[in-house]
């Protein structure tokens, strides 16, 4: 059987944590900053936790 390759677009956008969760970004951060609160801007820049239903796909993106 051969190896699984890693879906490159994934290993991208998130992050393994060490209790195998995965992190991502949130979106709406990228354009249109000024109209945007610095409020909204602090919290859109942090790390947030991939739900489970939607980490099953990320785990077959990321095998390794």
């Amino acid at each position: 059987m051969p190896k699984l390759k890693t879906r490159k677009a994934a290993l991208k956008r998130y992050k393994k944590t060490g209790a195998g969760n995965f992190l991502r970004r949130h979106a709406y951060k990228g354009h249109l900053l000024m109209k945007k609160s610095n409020v909204q801007k602090r919290r859109l820049s942090q790390r947030v936790c991939v739900t489970p239903g939607d980490s099953k796909p990320i785990k077959l993106m990321l095998p390794y």
